[in-house]
C-alpha cells in the first residue's frame, strides 16, 4: 500500500460510486456480489430488515478499507532529542485477509530520532493507514515499522501490536478474549535493555 492514499472525508463518500471508484473499490459491483451471497446463504434479500443490507454492507468495507489522506510532514530535530519517542495504546482495527473478519487492539509506536521527526498524531496515523487493508497482525507490524524506518531513518523502531481476531473469538476455536501480540524492533531498539523495556513485553 502507499502511504500516499485517496480519501473518503465522512461515510455519506463510501457511497457516492465515483469516490469510491477514486479509492479503488467498484461499489455497485460489490453491492451486487452482496446481495448474491445473502441468497447463496439463503436469506431473502426482499425481507424489509434486508433491503438495504447490500449498500451498508459496501459502504461499511469502503470505509474500513480506506484510510485518510495524510501528509506525512517531518520536522528537522533541531534540539538534538536523543531520547525514546513512544505513543501507547493507539487503538486500531483492520480486517483478516483469510475470514474478512474484523481483528482489533491497541498499538504502541516508538522511535529514537535521527535528524528528523514526526508530530505525534502522525504515528497514530501511520497506523491507521496500514490497517485499513485486508491484512494479517504480522505483516501490518512490519509495514508500520519499514514506514517508520523509511520515513524518518531514526536510530531505531519499535512496533507492538495487541489485537483480538474475530476469526479466532467467534469460530474455529471460539477462544473470546484472547490477544496476540506482535512486535519489530530495529536499531538501537534491537537489543534488550532500558530503552526498550518501556514497551509492552
Amino acid at each position: 500500500m502507499s502511504i500516499t492514499s485517496a480519501s473518503l472525508p465522512d461515510l455519506l463518500a463510501f457511497e457516492d460510486p465515483e469516490l469510491s471508484a477514486a479509492a479503488g473499490i467498484d461499489l455497485p459491483r460489490a453491492q451486487a456480489a452482496i446481495a448474491e451471497f445473502l441468497r447463496a446463504l439463503g436469506r431473502d434479500e426482499s425481507d424489509p430488515h434486508l433491503l438495504d443490507t447490500p449498500r451498508r454492507v459496501a459502504a461499511a468495507y469502503a470505509e474500513m478499507l480506506t484510510p485518510r489522506e495524510t501528509t506525512w510532514t517531518t520536522f528537522p530535530n533541531d534540539d538534538g532529542y536523543q531520547g525514546l519517542v513512544l505513543v501507547k495504546d493507539i487503538p486500531f482495527h483492520s480486517l483478516c485477509q483469510h475470514h474478512l473478519l474484523p481483528f482489533r487492539g491497541v498499538a504502541h509506536v516508538g522511535y529514537l530520532p535521527g535528524e528528523r521527526l514526526f508530530g505525534l498524531s502522525k504515528l497514530a496515523r501511520g497506523v491507521e493507514l496500514f490497517s485499513r487493508d485486508l491484512q494479517v497482525q504480522e505483516r501490518l507490524t512490519q509495514q508500520i515499522a519499514d514506514w517508520l524506518e523509511n520515513t524518518l531513518a531514526p536510530r531505531g523502531v519499535g512496533v507492538v501490536l495487541e489485537a483480538e481476531h474475530m476469526c479466532m473469538s467467534l469460530r474455529g476455536v471460539q477462544t473470546a478474549g484472547t490477544l496476540t501480540r506482535t512486535s519489530v524492533f530495529t536499531g538501537l531498539l534491537n537489543d534488550d535493555g532500558p530503552l526498550r523495556l518501556q514497551f509492552p513485553h
